[in-house]
């Protein structure tokens, strides 16, 4: 594991940014896995930046999405796959066909988790994985529970988790309580693992996640047993890690 301290949220936006087109200059139809929320719209700017003054081309690239809300149409202003059009995909020269998100708004949910997993499989899983973490150590929407779940399937939002992202909702009662979520098989069977985090509010997360037991209630501690995981964070996010005599770069 290598882990990246950056001075802020631009420098560590930046240093995602250059992890991610270094893998697809590497890989130019490589299977970048993605995630949404307010830590890696940075990293997205960035590239659809270099992707417009022509330094590199998402043109082969394809992309799966961790997560979707069930019950949102992916014109919904909250989707993901409304955010990822919006905040990344509608700068980039990438072919629609080749982004992928699950489907909120699918008749049967349990078949559309399989039908995701199935893509996934069909595609070689990721190249490099992009992840966030949850307050309560969850990784896309796999929450706190009592095993790791493997396959993608459809979670219950903790109240904690609707109450963090109620911000992006007219209040918390408007936020979907369900959503579809790429399960830790899948994220585990990718090559790379990429997390950013940033904020002293996430300090806590991460100390859980690689300073802990491996554990279902804290989903990301699962990523302890992956062989190849970037961490890139700012230095408020990453404050206990280095109290705990962590080794880090930057």
């Amino acid at each position: 594991m290598r882990i990246y301290q950056e001075a802020d949220y631009e420098a560590m936006s930046l240093r995602a940014a250059r992890i991610m087109a270094a893998e697809v200059v590497r890989k130019p139809d490589c299977v970048l896995g993605l995630a949404t929320g307010s830590t890696p719209v940075g990293a997205y700017r960035q590239l659809s930046q270099w992707n417009q003054e022509g330094h590199l081309s998402f043109r082969e690239v394809r992309t799966v999405n961790l997560d979707e809300y069930k019950g949102l149409e992916p014109t919904h202003d909250q989707s993901y796959r409304y955010f990822m059009q919006v905040n990344f995909f509608d700068h980039l020269d990438i072919l629609r066909e080749n982004t992928h998100v699950p489907n909120g708004m699918a008749a049967d949910a349990d078949a559309e988790c399989k039908r995701y997993d199935e893509l996934i499989r069909s595609l070689g899983y990721a190249d490099l994985q992009l992840l966030g973490i949850g307050h309560n150590g969850h990784i896309g929407f796999n929450e706190p529970g009592s095993a790791f779940v493997a396959p993608t399937h459809v979670v219950d939002l903790t109240e904690r988790t609707i109450e963090a992202n109620s911000r992006f909702f007219a209040s918390a009662d408007d936020v979907p309580r369900q959503a579809m979520t790429m399960g830790i098989g899948c994220i585990m069977a990718a090559r790379r693992i990429l997390m950013v985090v940033s904020g002293e509010d996430k300090a806590q997360a991460i100390y859980d996640a690689f300073c802990g037991p491996i554990d279902p209630k804290c989903p990301a501690s699962i990523l302890q047993l992956h062989p190849d995981v970037v961490l890139v964070g700012d230095k408020a996010a990453l404050h206990k890690l280095v109290e705990a005599g962590v080794s880090v770069c930057g």
